[in-house]
């Protein structure tokens, strides 16, 4: 395990080039809207035809919070999509674990993939609330933390209000 090596990039994480690229995806595995409507209608239709096999099979009540899956990349410039869903933030309960958990499952499942370079959004931040700058150091932390084969990590942020809040966290 070599120490990974992170980046941060404003700009559209269905344009990056990587051998796998994280999807914050909904529980369905069916795509919906941000990151996960905007992987599903880049990547083209065998990425819902490979949800829809998971769905079937292992994942017939869809994927659990902080849980993570692949499948193939369709066509987005990638081998692998790695989906997982993250949290719904909450005020009144703690769901750091499970926002940690989702980039220790991504790592782990693309250590199993054999990717080496993995562009990550910033999970949970869009319809589900999470606040930026918590996310940001849960994120940057538990990649720090997580032992893995991957050389690079690559957080791809939208915008760039979130992209300064997650560059701060290089520090």
């Amino acid at each position: 395990m070599t120490t990974v090596t992170i980046t941060f990039v404003q700009g559209d994480i269905t344009r990056q080039s990587a051998d796998a690229i994280v999807n914050a995806a909904n529980s369905s595995l069916l795509g919906g809207g941000g990151v996960d409507g905007a992987i599903h209608r880049r990547g083209g239709p065998a990425i819902l035809e490979a949800c829809r096999a998971l769905r079937a099979s292992r994942y017939g009540k869809g994927l659990a919070t902080g849980q993570a899956v692949a499948t193939t990349a369709g066509e987005l410039d990638a081998r692998w999509v790695i989906h997982t869903v993250g949290p719904v933030w909450s005020a009144s309960e703690d769901r750091s674990g499970l926002l940690a958990s989702c980039y220790r499952e991504s790592l782990r499942v693309a250590d199993e993939l054999g990717a080496r370079t993995v562009a990550f959004p910033a999970i949970s931040t869009g319809v589900y609330r999470y606040p930026k700058e918590d996310a940001a150091r849960i994120a940057v932390e538990t990649v720090r933390g997580t032992p893995t084969a991957v050389e690079e990590v690559r957080f791809v942020l939208f915008d760039e209000e979130t992209y300064e809040v997650f560059a701060r966290r290089l520090g």
